[in-house]
């Protein structure tokens, strides 16, 4: 018996964000760059699947353990996904994956920070061990920023494009739903209005280090927290499903 749908929902958010940015990682599996940015990729894809089983272990105990974390993790649908349209995004080059990335580590930094005194033991054990671990992919992921922002002009124009594409994508993240603010009132979840204004400004500031220009557009995508994704997210859970649908009860 379900103990808190709420609770529950929640956990959903913060685990699938995880599991599906580190699918797109585990792409890069094999393709990277160079040997030493290839096996960057993999370790941070590693780090966000650990985390999203994390989430998954507890998300099976919140059930009243009717659905094993690889039941959650595996046997939804993708309108039963919570995570957000930016993360789902194919990887399309390196610019676009480090421009995905880095918009995503900036907010996930932030929330973790939060989550950290979340009333709820769980989701603050879960933050606790993972702050580590997303300092190192905030400040990887900010660094090649830099690099191609400020480096040759291809790399620039191209880490720009990335930008263009994904800044309606990037502020999903700190736009509270009904369910995010239910959360905070409850004190289990962040505040994303408290939140908001950091995440904003330490972007926007590191953007214009890395003389990149920031988009003048303030209009966000939504939809992602509610199962409203792109036609991206199917494909993705086709591949990532196959096993575990093809032989039933298959662990991780």
């Amino acid at each position: 018996m379900m103990k808190d749908q709420n609770a529950y929902n929640y956990v959903l958010r913060l685990a699938d964000n995880c599991l599906i940015l580190g699918q797109r990682l585990a792409e890069w599996c094999g393709h990277g760059p160079v040997l030493e940015q290839d096996i960057a990729l993999t370790n941070i894809s590693l780090d966000l699947i650990g985390q999203a089983r994390n989430y998954y272990q507890y998300a099976s105990e919140l059930t009243g353990s009717e659905k094993s974390e690889d039941d959650i993790a595996f046997l939804r649908n993708d309108r039963e996904y919570q995570n957000l349209l930016l993360v789902e995004q194919p990887n399309t080059d390196f610019a676009y994956t480090i421009t995905r990335q880095y918009l995503f580590d900036v907010f996930h930094f932030h929330l973790l920070n939060e989550l950290a005194s979340s009333k709820d033991d769980g989701i603050a054990s879960v933050a606790q061990k993972s702050i580590k671990e997303v300092t190192y992919h905030k400040r990887w992921s900010g660094q090649w920023v830099l690099r191609l922002g400020d480096g040759t002009e291809i790399s620039h124009q191209k880490i720009q494009t990335a930008l263009d594409h994904f800044w309606s994508y990037a502020f999903e993240s700190i736009t509270p739903d009904e369910l995010d603010q239910q959360m905070a009132d409850a004190g289990i979840g962040a505040d994303l209005s408290k939140i908001a204004d950091s995440v904003k400004k330490e972007i926007e500031a590191h953007l214009r280090e890395a003389t990149l220009t920031i988009p003048e557009s303030t209009w966000n995508q939504t939809g992602g927290k509610t199962g409203m994704h792109s036609e991206h997210l199917g494909y993705l859970l086709a591949e990532m499903q196959h096993l575990q649908r093809a032989f039933p009860g298959a662990e991780w």
